[in-house]
């Protein structure tokens, strides 16, 4: 082959799809919109999410709930180490999907992924342990055992950040995950390749299919009928404005929704547990140890 016709090849665009049930779909609606770097050039054609590809993702959340928060901490640790190690095998990927999203130099950006790499690491570790700090005996005045653990909520659907396209995302998606909820993420409306790139990296790492939803577009768009949707137990604001998250708070009191509200954060910094117990119920459970009286007598 001649060095001339090498310079004339063009190359393969990627062609960026939803991730609903550990599928790919394009949006039901066949809409899609472009995605520009911090300079205006044009990157991709993303999905344009409808209301209908958000509910398609909730059922597909509520289907595999079971399994996952069925699944042990330590097996649920095992899979987002997993994540993380093809995360890492994908390095040079996200730094240039990070650097063309965030405006950073290529070395900026490959600092920003390495504190992705890190922070989904850092949750994996907490799956086994966050019910030894949240749960525990508590001492009750009289002859019972009183014992609270911690349960996930059930479906969580993420606004990720707007800013923050790939750490931001991996702060707020692997607690939701890692706790043992399904989530539906809205990816950052602006740069949202990073976060359809993630699902790819879902897909092929041993996260059961519907774990993670990965929706693309408009955020007011998809987070409306999430926000009020009747299945979806807990919404986290990240990615929302003031106004909207206002509205989309008024929906999810329909149902009495746990929502978090939006809040400055500093994702760069290593965070605590506020984003794991958010999404976590407590159960406690009273029994008798088999004392008869005051005296300390027993059966």
């Amino acid at each position: 082959m001649s060095d001339k016709s090498e310079q004339q090849r063009l190359s393969v665009f990627k062609t960026y799809k939803l991730y609903v049930g550990g599928k790919f779909p394009r949006s039901e609606s066949g809409r899609v919109y472009e995605v520009t770097d911090t300079k205006g050039k044009w990157l991709a054609n993303a999905p344009l999410s409808s209301r209908k590809d958000a509910r398609d993702a909730v059922v597909a959340a509520r289907k595999a709930f079971g399994g996952w928060s069925g699944a042990t901490a330590y097996n649920r640790g095992q899979v987002l180490y997993r994540v993380a190690e093809m995360l890492e095998g994908r390095r040079d990927q996200f730094t240039r999907e990070v650097a063309d999203a965030e405006g950073l130099s290529k070395s900026k950006a490959g600092v920003v992924v390495d504190a992705t790499i890190d922070r989904w690491v850092w949750y994996a570790g907490w799956t086994d342990k966050i019910a030894q700090v949240v749960g525990g005996g508590n001492p009750v005045a009289g002859p019972f055992f009183n014992l609270s653990s911690p349960e996930p909520t059930g479906v969580v659907a993420v606004l990720a950040p707007q800013e923050s396209s790939f750490l931001g995302l991996v702060s707020v998606l692997a607690p939701v995950i890692a706790t043992g909820n399904t989530a539906i993420v809205v990816a950052s409306e602006k740069a949202p390749l990073p976060a359809l790139s993630l699902a790819e990296v879902l897909a092929t790492s041993d996260v059961p299919g519907g774990v993670v939803n990965v929706l693309s577009g408009r955020t007011a768009e998809i987070a409306t009928p999430l926000a009020s949707h009747q299945d979806v137990n807990a919404i986290d604001l990240a990615g929302a404005d003031e106004v909207l998250a206002k509205e989309l708070e008024i929906a999810a009191a329909d149902n009495l929704k746990r929502v978090l509200r939006p809040q400055p954060v500093d994702y760069t910094e290593t965070p605590g547990t506020d984003r794991m117990t958010a999404f976590l119920e407590t159960k406690t459970v009273w029994h008798p140890t088999g004392s008869l009286g005051a005296s300390g007598s027993s059966y």
